[in-house]
């Protein structure tokens, strides 16, 4: 356990140590799965070209192919009209040939002009109307991938572009690595799932919802073990019951406290640490092992939660399955508002952008998920930092989180 005045452990030191623990229990095990069903998944192996792309010289343009040594000024008859998935003659010497975008280029044919250079005369015949040039509007073999070539590195997180990428080369199934599975677990008798009356001292349990779903977005299988009460002994059977996930996933009741059931059931039967970090909201993360099952308890409040999960839990996952880029990408954007008072923890600040500046909400407790479902992404204000409107912040936009 951490030392009660240990100073705040800074939020790049806290990913480190993250990463680093992901990447002594990496997910190996991996499987093949149909393109349909392959969005959002990790690939396991890189991908690799079995096909030159495009496989043969192919028109960039609707026009007309020609040898250019055949042309010297003067008018050429149309031999041939090619369309796209049609294998073409040889291209008759002297002449050119009508030809549509995609099509494969006649063996002979070194340009293409598009139509509308040119003009047709009466008798049928082609006049170019400008200079032309080898190879002009022609796609050449191999232009985007030569066969061997790797495409997709292993660890690739797959969606809508990479599945497409994939497609192209023929591929009609990918090796993924599988899917973690991870056990969610909300504390204290204070919770209640949605649809049921609220008693005294109630609230309804919202971080439940706002995980499981986010950690169905990155691929992974959820076990829902549900609200555990402010019992040992109750607590002690529900951690039991979880065999051979890759990840126990709490968020509160993980603490130092006589009440905090969680924490002691944990410490008992494993190794857990107290990370005070200097971030706000998020200051409490709890990780460890339980069993030799990796543990992550993150803070109750739904706004820590959410940043937590989103710069830390989120890129460890992600590590174990083998990504490399795993921090969300941020920019600069100018503040559309002011900080007068240097804090000692950084910063993360629901918020939208307005007019090409930053404008965070106006309730900033860590308890107003509201503020979240209202912003589009993070602002971030160091410690230690006062800002003035326009000065830079960096922004990281809710979609770098979420996917």
């Amino acid at each position: 356990m951490s030392d009660a005045h240990s100073p705040l452990m800074p939020v790049e030191q806290a990913l480190e140590r993250l990463l680093a623990l992901a990447e002594s229990t990496p997910i190996r095990e991996h499987e093949l799965v149909d393109l349909a069903a392959a969005d959002g998944r990790v690939l396991a192996e890189p991908m690799v070209a079995g096909l030159d792309l495009p496989p043969w010289p192919n028109s960039a343009m609707d026009g007309y192919a020609l040898r250019l040594a055949d042309w010297q000024g003067q008018a050429l008859p149309v031999s041939q009209r090619i369309f796209a998935g049609m294998a073409p003659e040889a291209l008759q010497p002297g002449t050119c040939a009508r030809i549509f975008t995609g099509a494969p280029i006649p063996q002979g044919a070194d340009t293409v002009e598009m139509q509308e250079n040119v003009s047709v005369g009466d008798d049928g015949r082609v006049h170019f109307n400008q200079a032309l040039k080898v190879a002009q509007n022609i796609r050449p073999q191999g232009q985007e991938n030569r066969q061997g070539e790797t495409l997709l590195a292993a660890g690739t997180q797959l969606g809508p572009i990479e599945l497409g990428l994939a497609a192209s080369i023929g591929l009609a199934q990918l090796p993924v690595r599988r899917r973690p599975l991870v056990a969610v677990l909300s504390t204290g008798d204070e919770l209640v799932e949605p649809g049921q009356a609220l008693g005294a001292g109630q609230i309804y349990n919202s971080n439940r919802y706002l995980l499981v779903a986010w950690l169905q977005r990155l691929g992974c299988q959820v076990i829902d073990a549900g609200i555990l009460p402010d019992d040992l002994e109750r607590t002690r059977q529900a951690l039991a019951e979880l065999q051979d996930v890759d990840l126990i996933l709490s968020t509160g009741g993980v603490s130092v406290g006589e009440a905090d059931f969680l924490g002691i059931a944990l410490r008992e039967a494993g190794d857990l640490a107290l990370w005070k970090l200097a971030i706000k909201p998020g200051k409490p993360l709890t990780v460890g092992e339980f069993r030799g099952r990796p543990v992550i308890g993150l803070p109750g409040n739904p706004a820590s939660t959410l940043v937590t999960f989103g710069l830390l839990a989120r890129p460890y996952l992600l590590r174990r399955l083998g990504v490399e880029k795993v921090e969300p990408l941020g920019f600069q954007v100018p503040a559309g508002f002011t900080w007068g008072k240097p804090g000692k923890r950084r910063e993360f600040l629901r918020a939208r952008l307005e007019s090409g500046r930053v404008v965070p909400y106006a309730n900033q407790s860590s308890g107003v998920l509201r503020s979240a479902a209202w912003a589009e992404g993070l602002a971030q204000v160091p410690e230690g930092t006062t800002l003035a409107e326009g000065d830079l912040v960096q922004f990281i936009p809710m979609s770098e989180l979420l996917g």
